[in-house]
């Protein structure tokens, strides 16, 4: 059984949304929404943060929080660094991590237990991904399409509609198969971990933007687990208005 640390990536730079970990939501800053979350299916729970702001929030809830560089350009690497931080200061030698968005406070929990029982004794690498059931998410930018084979281990990822349905009309597309969209929860081996952050970015990871692609380019397998449930990231003032409205339904 893998020993799984939960780290939840936080950076109070935002070029769409400045400070969004400490945006309100419901008289709580977006940060703990998400911990609070995570916390109900991964026994331990820290947010990796280089912002004295973001610690000081974290640690006025009770929450985990470990200060890591400014140097990191991704979040993979702000997660090694949080790993070896807390194995350092706990003495629990995780062997696994979950990486979980700072940015997705209605998370459901079981996603969580989803991701982690994807793993089996050879994964090191593994991510979830939903079955797409509005034709709206076909034509939505901000969406991550992913196919898979059939030991459900990734082919792509992109932010372009995969597969192609040849020759029929896209507005039919999905009589002709199911389209899968990645949801950005990741979980990997310490080793992984390591492994990825010290390879070489590589042409389709920067044609994309997604650094998943690295691993891919480089010859290495993602195990993907279904899911049935989405989440709505907070990525502009729009979504993070969306969200606050459905919280206050929720509370």
């Amino acid at each position: 059984m893998r020993k799984f640390l939960g780290i939840i990536p936080a950076r109070y730079g935002s070029s769409r949304l400045e400070g969004k970990p400490l945006a309100d939501i419901c008289g709580k800053p977006m940060i703990q929404h998400v911990y609070e979350r995570a916390i109900e299916t991964v026994d331990d729970v820290y947010i990796a943060t280089d912002d004295v702001r973001i610690v000081e929030a974290v640690e006025s809830f009770g929450g985990n929080v470990v200060m890591t560089s400014v140097d990191h350009s991704n979040g993979t690497s702000r997660c090694l660094e949080a790993l070896e931080i807390v194995n350092q200061q706990t003495g629990k030698n995780f062997d696994a991590v979950v990486n979980i968005q700072g940015d997705e406070p209605l998370l459901e929990p079981v996603q969580l237990t989803e991701l982690m029982e994807s793993f089996d004794e050879n994964t090191e690498f593994a991510t979830l991904v939903l079955p797409v059931v509005h034709e709206e998410d076909l034509i939505n930018n901000s969406e991550v399409f992913v196919t898979f084979d059939h030991n459900k281990d990734a082919l792509y990822f992109s932010r372009a509609v995969i597969p192609t349905v040849r020759g029929v009309d896209p507005k039919e597309w999905m009589q002709h198969t199911t389209f899968y969209k990645h949801i950005g929860l990741y979980a990997y081996t310490k080793e992984a971990l390591a492994k990825f952050s010290s390879l070489e970015p590589t042409n389709l990871e920067k044609l994309e933007s997604l650094e998943q692609l690295r691993w891919v380019e480089h010859g290495y397998k993602i195990k993907v687990g279904i899911t049935e449930h989405d989440s709505i990231p907070v990525d502009t003032k729009e979504d993070l208005e969306r969200v606050r409205q459905i919280m206050q339904k929720l509370v």
